[in-house]
């Protein structure tokens, strides 16, 4: 009898084992994110170039932590990020010396959405998302120059909505959306009238580029193109070009502009690159960032980054030069100027 007991319960523990085997895990979730600090120095001796992030004038400052959630369990996913510091305060406006208060919005939310695959092909997101347009974002990790560009600045950070992705192969897709009527803001200001979609096509290995649109009554209308080709190994180009024009509602203006990435490897840990950008406000535009109503601003960025495992040194010398006196760069004693330059110097650390 005992002989049966012990053969019996071997073999319900032997099923039991089987069909915990047969039984795949949850996939783990997984944690990824950054950290990064800066010193900025600006020729002027005082904060000069208007674009976000890095404006602590002759200071050791810090860019923010942020911390990404992500899971996956079949075909539903979802995303959670969020950032704590002065470069995670999308939302946030410079004070008057240009630097942002770090007392108001110390943290803020960069992604907050779910997702399901429909099928291998079709998906459908909705919730806070990072926007789809333009070339840079808002995590350094994702960015080869550690400032930014003024299409970066003053373009979407974010688009909360509804969309839907269709990959015909992997060299095209098409992705459709409805959005909130206004920029950034995970609530919407009157209702959800804005309309975004973006076609991506892969013509040849290496090379994808991104046609954008997003348009909308109050949010006003803009179209993007954004393009990277990795022509050689050592060798990347990348290209962003934009124009913005402003709802009907909010009256007249927007901006335009183009702006081109060369990067160069010269060995495994170390890249050269430069951001050479052209910026163009329209009549009527009064833009937090950016020259005055029909000017327009060129900037040439020279950046390095030399890596060291999951730590990045980013040194990067930048020049600017107005249109007009007028536009909004001071020389020390607070004296009218076309030019504007700055040196940084970024560690950013990828985990």
């Amino acid at each position: 009898m005992k002989k049966k007991l012990l053969l019996l319960s071997f073999f319900a523990a032997s099923a039991f084992v089987v069909k915990a085997q047969e039984t795949p895990a949850d996939p783990p979730l997984e944690i990824s994110g950054s950290v990064d600090t800066y010193y900025k120095y600006d020729f002027s001796k005082h904060s000069n170039i208007p674009t976000s992030f890095a404006s602590d004038q002759n200071s050791i400052s810090i860019g923010m932590i942020d911390l990404a959630l992500k899971k996956k369990v079949g075909k539903a996913s979802f995303v959670g990020e969020l950032s704590f510091g002065p470069r995670g305060q999308s939302q946030s406006l410079p004070n008057a010396d240009g630097n942002y208060d770090e007392t108001v919005n110390s943290y803020h939310i960069q992604n907050l959405y779910v997702s399901y695959d429909v099928t291998d092909q079709f998906n459908l997101t909705g919730g806070y998302m990072a926007t789809f347009m333009g070339y840079e974002v808002i995590s350094p990790v994702g960015n080869f120059n550690y400032s930014t560009s003024y299409l970066f600045t003053n373009g979407p950070f974010q688009n909360p909505g509804f969309k839907a992705t269709y990959t015909f192969s992997d060299k095209a897709s098409l992705m459709a959306g409805i959005f909130n009527d206004s920029w950034n803001l995970y609530q919407s200001v009157s209702k959800v009238n804005t309309f975004g979609a973006q076609l991506m096509v892969a013509p040849v290995e290496g090379w994808t580029a991104y046609i954008n649109l997003l348009t909308g009554k109050l949010s006003g209308t803009e179209i993007d193109l954004t393009t990277s080709y990795q022509i050689t190994d050592a060798f990347k180009l990348g290209l962003n070009a934009a124009d913005f024009s402003a709802a009907d509602v909010v009256g007249t203006g927007g901006f335009s502009g183009i702006a081109l990435y060369p990067q160069v490897a010269v060995s495994k840990d170390v890249t050269l690159g430069v951001r050479g950008e052209y910026f163009k406000t329209k009549d009527g535009s009064y833009l937090t960032y950016g020259p005055q109503p029909g000017s327009s601003v060129t900037s040439f960025t020279f950046t390095a980054n030399i890596k060291g495992g999951p730590l990045t040194f980013i040194p990067e010398i930048r020049f600017d030069n107005n249109k007009s006196e007028n536009d909004g760069f001071f020389k020390s004693g607070a004296v009218p100027t076309k030019n504007a330059s700055q040196f940084v110097l970024a560690a950013v650390y990828a985990f």
